[in-house]
């Protein structure tokens, strides 16, 4: 089978990296028809006669027609704008949809930067409802985000199907071995999904343990007076990540109370599970399709910190728990969520289409 991954997606994002990694691995011939718009701009969907313009041009490139030979065509993310050059592109053959998020979702929900009646948003949600309906599948991250975007783009419920994240293996492997002194680890954009006041607030509470959070963002002004106990580095390289992961004493996923973050289990975390490191994430539905608390991780409330700063102090305090949260978490990962499974469960879906 060859498959062609099409669009202004962005090359190195986990989410795109792990497909195309896992469609090899399950021995999918895949090609790349990629027009570089969004990489290296922190703020990539932040309008302006600039960015408008090299997104005009990149979508007239896409148009034309196809000289690759190929049997399904995948739109990355973020792809929202380019499904109108993938159904000329494709022709008869089937369009995936691989959108990751709503951008009505994210910018109008989550990030509240637009108002929902207003213009801007209005827009918004009638580009997420216009790609999703012109995909002959959309694939979600989780069931929880695929009931959200089937109701989104009022499409029935069996046109979206579900693929976790996943990590890219050539990068996230075991390793971790507990450390002292011991040190909780939080990675991402500082975004309000990530739940960032959470975190610093169980950290206060968790005085006696340090944390470090590795990131930039909407929320940086949070970290101009951090407590004592936390440490802040603006990045770290995607290739020293896994580094960073093996020396942690645990892995903190995403603390936010949004709708959305209801919905998702981000790269972090299956980058940790990856890893087999603990890791410890809000109770969500989202959550609760892979993960089992006290098992393969540990689950607190969303947006309560006192609950955060106990579960810390817990694996923080008990070594012996929080290897057996490692191994649990990086079993579920190995049976839900690996390469070979995420490949198998891709080449599934494509078989079905072309059946």
């Amino acid at each position: 089978m060859r498959v062609l991954y099409f669009g202004t997606y962005e090359r190195d994002y986990p989410r795109n990296a792990q497909v195309i990694a896992a469609l090899r691995r399950a021995g999918i011939h895949v090609l790349e028809r990629h027009v570089p718009v969004w990489e290296g701009r922190a703020h990539k969907w932040r309008a302006g006669a600039r960015s408008l313009t090299r997104l005009a041009l990149a979508e007239a490139r896409l148009f034309r027609r196809p000289r690759e030979d190929f049997d399904a065509l995948i739109v990355g993310y973020p792809g929202h704008l380019d499904l109108a050059a993938a159904r000329r592109v494709a022709g008869p053959r089937p369009v995936v949809f691989n959108p990751l998020v709503s951008l009505y979702d994210t910018f109008v929900a989550d990030r509240e930067r637009f108002r929902p009646r207003s213009p801007a948003g209005r827009l918004l949600r009638a580009v997420d409802r216009r790609a999703l309906r012109a995909a002959d599948l959309v694939v979600a991250d989780t069931a929880a985000n695929a009931d959200f975007l089937a109701g989104l783009g009022d499409l029935p419920r069996d046109e979206v199907e579900v693929c976790f994240v996943g990590a890219e293996e050539r990068v996230f492997t075991p390793g971790w071995k507990s450390q002292q002194p011991f040190e909780a680890l939080f990675v991402g954009k500082l975004i309000p999904l990530h739940g960032l006041a959470t975190v610093l607030e169980a950290a206060r509470l968790a005085a006696n343990v340090r944390f470090k959070i590795v990131g930039t963002g909407q929320l940086g002004s949070l970290l101009r007076r951090p407590p004592t106990n936390v440490e802040h580095l603006p990045w770290v390289d995607y290739e020293r990540l896994p580094g960073e992961l093996h020396a942690a004493g645990c892995a903190l996923g995403v603390f936010g109370t949004s709708d959305k973050a209801q919905r998702v289990i981000p790269n972090k975390v299956f980058q940790a599970l990856a890893c087999g490191v603990p890791v410890i994430t809000a109770d969500t539905p989202a959550a609760r399709e892979l993960l089992v608390d006290g098992q393969s991780a540990l689950l607190v409330p969303p947006g309560e910190p006192k609950a955060l700063a106990a579960a810390v102090r817990r694996l923080a305090e008990d070594p012996a728990l929080a290897g057996r949260i490692a191994a649990g978490g990086l079993r579920a990962y190995s049976a839900h969520a690996s390469e070979r499974v995420l490949g198998e469960r891709w080449s599934g879906l494509l078989e079905g289409l072309l059946r």
